[in-house]
């Protein structure tokens, strides 16, 4: 049995329960709690304290019950344990559990809640859970290029790699921010929604990315200091059960590193 809590970007782990959590997010993404749990006193469980958290207008229930799935001793009852506001200072992030494994992921504001999350979690958990600490601390210029972005999507038109006029123009934006950056490296990952086959959304997702490199190479930023990939819709940022979710997770990420 396994639970991924996602903020806000989400994964698929089988069997699982997924939350895709972004009421932290600028934009105010709903929570998606999704995947398998081993009965439905945890899913009311897991749902009821998302909402406690979040609002209940903020959380989409798409948890399933699967009995036929063992899970460790108390499992539900950790699970629970690890349900706090606290959440909401990760983001970007993934809270994942798979047995008595546990990794946690994303991005918080300081070194300090970098340390103190985990070790909150850990307190929380009997001593046969072990749990990885990758959160991190984003660099300013992460928060240059968020600003930047403000929110927006690149839009390309439908189907293909090629940016709209919209899009162009929000890259025109950007640009003078990228620039700036001295010794970084940024990332441009493309991200798609779920309609279609995943192989082609995956190399769809790619040729976007590239296709926005491509773009701001023209604008003279360094090639070297641009990569790209394509997570296709495995990263939702919303739920693919309406337009506008669809709309949300076909959209350009850019996280900014160090060369």
């Amino acid at each position: 049995m396994a639970l991924a809590a996602m903020l806000p970007v989400a994964a698929q782990p089988a069997p699982a329960a997924v939350v895709n959590e972004a009421g932290s997010a600028p934009r105010g993404e709903p929570v998606v709690a999704g995947g398998q749990v081993p009965d439905e006193a945890t899913r009311v469980a897991v749902i009821t304290a998302l909402r406690n958290i979040y609002g209940p207008a903020h959380v989409i229930d798409k948890i399933e019950v699967d009995g036929g799935v063992a899970a460790p001793a108390n499992w539900s009852a950790n699970v629970q344990k690890l349900i706090t506001p606290a959440l909401k200072d990760i983001r970007r992030g993934q809270i994942a559990i798979d047995g008595t494994q546990m990794a946690v992921t994303g991005e918080v504001g300081n070194e300090g809640l970098r340390t103190r999350i985990v070790s909150d979690m850990a307190a929380a958990l009997n001593p046969t859970y072990t749990i990885r600490n990758g959160l991190r601390v984003p660099v300013s210029e992460q928060i240059m290029v968020d600003q930047a972005l403000a929110n927006r999507i690149v839009e390309f038109e439908v189907g293909s790699a090629t940016l709209t006029a919209k899009g162009r123009a929000i890259l025109d934006e950007m640009a003078p921010t990228l620039l700036k950056l001295t010794n970084k490296s940024v990332a441009i990952i493309g991200h798609t929604d779920n309609a279609g086959s995943r192989g082609a959304n995956l190399a769809l997702s790619q040729a976007r990315a590239d296709s926005v490199k491509g773009y701001l190479v023209n604008k003279g930023i360094d090639p070297a200091t641009l990569a790209t990939s394509g997570a296709g819709p495995d990263q939702p940022v919303a739920s693919n059960d309406s337009a506008d979710g669809r709309s949300r997770n076909r959209r350009i990420e850019f996280r900014v590193g160090r060369n």
